[in-house]
């Protein structure tokens, strides 16, 4: 047997002990109140069959656990960077996955989906994903690491009824640019060849592979998905996501005539928002996919609703459960016989330490281009001229924008601190370049909010040394916010 069949043959193992989830959503429990969304979508009649939650802190997932009683829950990790070389050696990554193992058995989750994309390259953090380089050896990355995490949750026992949750690597999205050589069907086959995953499809993601990769030049949208579903595994698609699109505020606030592209004028810069409306050629896809004969082995179909306004995620279920209810018979309920899984051996490394290294170099020069230290030319880059001037936009616009606002805006964060700096004359522009300016190991798990303060405290000190108690201040108020926000009422009032 070889390599490939037999890793599809322990997917095959592993996918039938889950049942069918139907038609769900994927949250956070905070934005929006998780308990108050439920109470919305009850009143319309319009229950979920399942939540995905994502990453969250143990006590708040446990919280949330018992506060949704019966309903069926699974996980949306972050943190787990499987896209990197080298990354199963790190001992913050085994804590990583630890951690997933442990949010795992609380919400008691069939699955465990994270993105196959990361937000740590190269010794430089970013507030969202970055698509992996899309070559051969990084999918062999890719397929070592997913084994590896598989391997350690398998350690970790069984859920109560008996199974073990199942890696689900999910389609990520292209922020205006894509970097590599392997088509993205092809990449994912190479994964699937050599691990047991099973993969989420994000139909959202699907559009931007369309608008970002160049595919809108040369065909139709239809011709396109038809001929990505026909070379993507798709067998192995246990979850369907659907978000919203929308263009991106750094790009709708510095637009400009050339920006907009007088070739691409037919289709919108959008990309990926969870916030947004999902528009409705999202459906049109979607309606396309569950239609192919190859997917065989779907569970779940949610919207992910993360950010979104209340009422828009329940006026948007409630159109999406009229319309793909008859996908899943009886709601999805499904039955199933699980036997006890016996864990796999401890996975054998498939690469030497030259090809480790050769993929370490291989993404020091993806963080380059991307920060315009070099030319998106070489192995990891096609040669498609069109491209150039989108991933200006990522570097110029988008990502300066992700490091001042994401995950909170920085002047609403260090509102002394930023104040001192005005009346000064020093740029926060200059706080973007220090961010990128040398690589910095991870001290601890990801949390891009704990890293912005830290960061932010460390440039005050830099460019205004006698501003920095005020900045370390400043700092240990959003730290305590920060923990208050994120624990449930009931442990506060026991603390």
């Amino acid at each position: 047997m070889d390599c490939g069949e037999s890793a599809h043959r322990e997917f095959l193992r592993r996918v039938e002990a889950i049942p069918l989830h139907g038609l769900g959503l994927s949250v956070d429990i905070y934005s929006p109140n998780l308990p108050s969304l439920r109470r919305s979508l009850l009143e319309r009649q319009v229950p979920p069959a399942y939540f995905e939650i994502f990453r969250n802190t143990t006590r708040a997932l446990a919280s949330t656990r018992r506060d949704i009683g019966d309903a069926r829950l699974t996980y949306h990790g972050e943190g787990l960077w499987m896209t990197q070389p080298g990354v199963t050696e790190s001992e913050l990554f085994r804590q990583a996955v630890d951690e997933a193992g442990e949010h795992l058995h609380v919400l008691q989750s069939a699955w465990l989906n994270h993105e196959c994309a990361a937000k740590f390259f190269a010794g430089h953090c970013y507030g969202t994903y970055l698509p992996p380089l899309y070559t051969r050896g990084s999918a062999e990355v890719v397929a070592e690491n997913a084994i590896a995490v598989q391997h350690q949750l398998d350690q970790q026992g069984c859920l109560s009824n008996g199974s073990r949750p199942l890696v689900l690597l999910e389609m990520p999205p292209l922020t205006y640019f894509v970097a590599g050589t392997l088509p993205i069907p092809g990449f994912f086959h190479v994964i699937c060849n050599r691990a047991p995953c099973g993969l989420v499809l994000d139909i959202g993601h699907l559009w931007t592979v369309y608008r970002y990769t160049g595919a809108h030049r040369t065909m139709s949208l239809h011709r396109f998905v038809e001929t990505f579903l026909d070379t993507f595994p798709l067998d192995r698609v246990v979850e369907i996501h659907v978000a919203g699109l929308d263009i991106h505020e750094s790009i709708r606030a510095h637009r400009s005539q050339r920006a907009a592209g007088a070739e691409d004028s037919a289709l919108p810069a959008w990309t990926d928002a969870h916030e947004a409306p999902i528009p409705p050629v999202l459906f049109e896809m979607l309606d396309q996919v569950l239609c192919h004969p190859q997917l065989v082995n779907l569970k779940g179909l949610a919207l992910e609703v993360d950010t979104k306004p209340a009422d828009m995620i329940v006026d948007e279920f409630a159109a999406f459960s009229r319309r793909y209810a008859p996908v899943f018979p009886e709601g999805g309920a499904g039955k199933m016989a699980v036997p006890i899984r016996e864990t796999q051996p401890a996975p054998e490394p498939l690469h030497s330490a030259s090809t480790r290294e050769t993929m370490e170099e291989a993404y020091e020069r993806y963080v380059h281009v991307l920060l315009g230290k070099a030319e998106p030319s070489g192995p990891e880059w096609s040669q498609d001229p069109g491209c150039t001037h989108e991933l200006d936009l990522y570097r110029s616009l988008y990502l300066p924008y992700e490091i001042l606002h994401w995950s909170g805006e920085v002047e609403d964060m260090f509102v002394d601190s930023c104040r001192l700096l005005r009346e000064r004359g020093i740029a926060l522009e200059g706080f973007v370049t220090f961010w990128f300016r040398d690589p910095q190991p991870p001290a601890d798990l990801y949390d891009f909010f704990l890293l912005k303060v830290d960061r932010f405290v460390a440039f005050i000190r830099e460019v205004a040394p006698d501003v920095g108690e005020l900045a370390v201040a400043e700092a240990e108020g959003l730290r305590q916010a920060y923990r208050l926000a994120n624990e449930p009422q009931e442990t506060l009032q026991l603390s």
